[in-house]
């Protein structure tokens, strides 16, 4: 009985230091980068800040998702599996609150992965973890900034989905998957 109100809770959090630090890389540190680099001044930037910003980043990401994973494993309506109803969206609209977590799972999905894929493995290039030459820099550069922007656009409406879909939950309580 108290397990599920901690878990969500560090769902919550994790996602909120996710989606922060995204939104501090695209809407912040993006400009302040470019600034920094045409002063001289982006050595401490790359050695100080972003690599303990991307820790925190990539691992919030799989955070979020274990734990939201593991919400959704809790939940039971009409004999099926809460994460196996969102993923599959429960037969496409027999249970609204399903859709919209589905949605809200699916685009949270897409978004970690994007995460540990196309943007931190081009971040060890951009950041020298990861042997590049000043092409292949500049090249992963912008394959990380895309990514993280698409992230940045799938977060808008994903956090629609996750905000919303629990709600409907108990809009009607003959038909709520807590009863």
């Amino acid at each position: 009985m108290w397990l599920e109100p901690i878990v969500r809770w560090f769902h919550i959090m994790a996602g909120v230091m996710w989606i922060g630090l995204l939104w501090f890389f695209n809407f912040v540190n993006v400009d302040a980068t470019k600034k920094a680099a045409a002063a001289g001044e982006a050595g401490p930037l790359g050695k100080y800040i972003m690599p303990p910003a991307l820790f925190f980043f990539r691992y919030a990401a799989a955070l979020t998702w274990i734990f939201g994973a593991w919400l959704l494993s809790t939940v039971n309506a009409d004999g099926v599996n809460g994460f196996v109803g969102a993923f599959a969206f429960w037969q496409w609209g027999q249970h609204p609150a399903f859709v919209a977590i589905g949605w809200g799972a699916w685009l949270g999905t897409i978004m970690m992965l994007n995460v540990w894929g196309p943007i931190w493995q081009n971040q060890k290039k951009i950041l020298g973890y990861r042997p590049a030459t000043d092409e292949e820099k500049a090249k992963a550069r912008r394959i990380a900034f895309l990514a993280s922007r698409v992230n940045t656009l799938l977060s808008i409406p994903m956090l629609w989905f996750m905000a919303t879909g629990p709600h409907a939950l108990f809009q009607n309580p003959m038909t709520s998957i807590y009863h």
